[in-house]
Parts: structure tokens; sequence; C-alpha cells
């Protein structure tokens, strides 16, 4: 994938919100489908990206042009365990509802960024990486969980 700019990067999340409010068209039989034999559902799967995009909006952003450095993450995994266990219980319009709030939040952070700030580098542990590869990092994850729901989506249209 190549790296994408500020621009570029805003219209992926306005697209992703635009795919997840379209999700609302799936029945529950496909909500609930895995994307994979013995993954996540598509419920799952989106419900997932809820404390992440989370995380980075009030746990990464308010901390990017400070001295101050950026929170470690807590662990992926304790993360995505409760998200997907979340899910499995919440309907489908409250998952996606709040994942469309909660983009449209980051979105609306990611907006306010000046644009000259876009390639400052930022430290995240040990690694250090500019503004830009941080959330292009953020859209390679989201394509890859978006293309395993559309995966789901084309097969049960079938």
């Amino acid at each position: 994938m190549q790296m994408a700019g500020k621009k570029e990067i805003m219209q992926h999340h306005m697209n992703a919100i635009k795919f997840v409010r379209a999700l609302h068209a799936l029945s529950e039989d496909q909500w609930r489908t895995p994307v994979e034999k013995g993954k996540w559902t598509v419920a799952e799967v989106i419900g997932h990206l809820i404390p992440w995009d989370e995380f980075v909006l009030y746990k990464r952003m308010p901390y990017l042009f400070s001295d101050d450095k950026l929170p470690k993450g807590s662990g992926t995994d304790a993360t995505n365990t409760m998200a997907a266990s979340k899910a499995r219980e919440q309907d489908k319009e409250i998952i996606i509802d709040k994942f469309i709030l909660v983009r449209s939040n980051l979105l609306q952070a990611m907006d306010n960024i000046p644009p000259a700030r876009w390639h400052d580098e930022v430290v995240i542990g040990e690694t250090r990486l500019n503004l830009s590869d941080y959330f292009n990092g953020l859209v390679k994850h989201d394509v890859h969980h978006f293309e395993q729901v559309k995966a789901v989506i084309q097969q049960s249209n079938k």
C-alpha cells in the first residue's frame, strides 16, 4: 500500500464511516457471520475498532505535540478480547452508531492537526515514526478488516 498524505487519510476515514454505516443493511445472520472459519464475526471486527479509535483519540492525540511520551497501549490481546466479547452482546445498531460517533470524533481531531505538523516525529515506546506513518498504519489495519467484511458480504450474496 502506498503511503497516503493527510488528505487521503482523511478521505479513508470518511469512507470508513460510510462503509460501516452501510452495514446497517446486513441481516442479523450476515452481521454474526465469521469473516473466516474460526475468526471473528463481522460484529466483532467492527466492534474491536471502537476501543482502538478511542485509544488514539483520548490517549494519543492529546500527547502528539507535547513533550510528554505517548502512552503505551494496553495489551492488544486484552483490548481485542474485551471488544469482541462486548460486540457479541450488543445490538448491531449500537455497535455501528458507536463506531460512527467515535470515528467521526477521531476524524475531527485529525482534521485539526496543522498540515505542517503531519510529518512531525512521534515516539511510541522504542519506535520513532512520523505522524503520517502512524496514521497510515491505522488505515492499513482498517483496510485489512474491511476486506474481510466485504468478503463475507460477497459470499452471502451468492
